[in-house]
């Protein structure tokens, strides 16, 4: 064992009944299993899904860990307002790995959906999380996904009933808050029933200038008929690292949508996992990255087609300045007997300096006939003719690089459904592009 690894078994066996003491008996059925886990397989080394990243020297440090569940001084309502003009949305707080519950917002939910603590609805509702906990989220195939489980205590659960619309986006701010270098164990649950549709917003966020660790874990359950939209924001610091694993099983005729956007961050790693359970379901994964300095951001997808007549599209784009290090590796695997299948997997990268470097890997394993499957992916520089163009009709030469980045990452702005959301971020785009921090108007933490 590495000393990366060797660290977390030795917190583990030395604190886990307290570990388990704060937390809930569906979230703790499973942990032990997750240590065996991850004692077995460690943290991923010289693993093809986890090339572009190092993982183990991410985790050398020796974080802090609040596992005694200490209150975190801070209100977030009162401090914080990431504020969208125009959208409504029903407003909730995750401190650290957390649910804020004291002052929950006054949002009129449709009966039976529940936004809440996942430890706090476990001891009320034991079925339905074990139901549903840790059934995606296999902890003997990752080894992010076993360390996650065997010392997460609380996180998220996000629940819609069958024929159920929630009309108003649910909006979840992650607030990094400590006083210490921090380590971070998200956990997140989401189930869609039947026929049921939502749009969920999560927006995160540092609100310490020191270091932070997270290992993040959202399994999301889309059953037959349902939709869901989920977009994810990151907002935060050189000094945050943030690993996330998000697993999604659709049923059939369900429609997703999962929109990841990176506009600060100091090292990201983002995997997805999406499988299709059920005949005729669609999805949609897009991603846009801007990233400079020595930032690192690497997003890796795999989406399986397990049966027949389902669709999938991908679209990242990434732009990358001084030193910034980018990689996405996307794999499409088309089952046996899985026909009718329809697949577009795009990445287009733009590298605005010399000293940037962009990693690109699409993959298509297909093992069925009558498919329609396709990938792409390009790396290039500004167009110098274009930028001739602009600079001959007035146009500063940093003006001229902006505007070709901002028309470059719109595409991919523009595929939000949100609309007052889309108008935000391409405001925050340029905003990121001219080298000022896109903080929400009235955000004390930010300031």
């Amino acid at each position: 064992m590495m000393k990366s690894e060797q660290q977390y078994i030795d917190l583990y066996q030395q604190a886990q009944q307290m570990i388990k003491g704060h937390s809930a008996s569906c979230m703790n059925a499973v942990r032990d299993k997750a240590f065996e886990d991850f004692l077995r397989i460690g943290f991923p080394r010289k693993q093809e899904r986890y090339k572009y990243t190092d993982i183990p020297t991410l985790f050398e440090p020796d974080y802090g860990l609040n596992l005694n569940r200490l209150d975190i001084p801070v209100d977030p309502y009162h401090a914080f307002r990431c504020d969208v003009p125009n959208l409504s949305t029903s407003l909730y707080f995750v401190l650290n790995d957390g649910f804020y519950d004291k002052a929950l917002p006054k949002s009129n939910l449709p009966e039976g959906v529940i936004v809440d603590s996942l430890r706090a609805v476990a001891e009320k509702q034991p079925e339905l999380i074990a139901r549903y906990y840790a059934k995606i989220a296999k902890t003997e195939e990752d080894g992010i996904t076993a360390l996650n489980t065997m010392l997460a205590q609380d996180g998220l659960l996000i629940y819609v009933p069958k024929h159920v619309r929630v009309d108003r986006a649910i909006q979840v701010i992650n607030i990094l808050r400590s006083d210490v270098e921090l380590m971070v164990n998200r956990r997140v649950l989401i189930i869609v029933e039947e026929d049921a549709e939502i749009k969920i917003l999560f927006c995160d966020h540092t609100a310490d200038d020191c270091r932070f660790l997270t290992t993040q874990v959202v399994e999301a359950y889309v059953a037959d008929n349902a939709r869901m939209h989920l977009y994810c924001m990151e907002e935060t610091h050189a000094k945050n690292v943030r690993v996330s694993n998000v697993y999604i099983q659709q049923e059939a005729n369900s429609d997703v949508k999962h929109h990841v956007i990176t506009l600060h961050n100091g090292v990201t790693r983002n995997k997805t996992d999406l499988l299709f359970h059920g005949e005729g379901a669609e999805c949609f994964l897009c991603g846009c990255v801007i990233a400079d300095k020595n930032q690192h951001v690497d997003n890796n997808t795999l989406i399986h087609h397990q049966v027949p007549r389902c669709t999938s599209r991908e679209l990242y784009k990434y732009v990358l300045d001084d030193e910034a290090i980018g990689a996405f590796a996307g794999k499409v695997l088309v089952d046996h007997g899985a026909m009718k299948t329809v697949s577009q997997e795009t990445n287009q990268n733009l590298c605005a300096s010399k000293k940037a470097r962009m990693y690109t890997q699409p993959m298509l394993e297909i093992y069925a006939d009558d498919v329609k499957c396709a990938h792409g992916s390009t790396v290039g520089q500004l167009n110098d003719a274009a930028l001739f163009y602009m600079r001959q009709r007035g146009i500063s030469l940093e003006e001229a690089k902006l505007l070709l980045e901002f028309a470059f990452i719109n595409e991919v702005v523009d595929q939000m459904e949100l609309v007052p959301l889309r108008d935000r971020l391409h405001y925050l785009v340029e905003q990121r592009f001219r080298g000022e921090l896109s903080k929400c108007e009235g955000c004390k933490l930010c300031k």
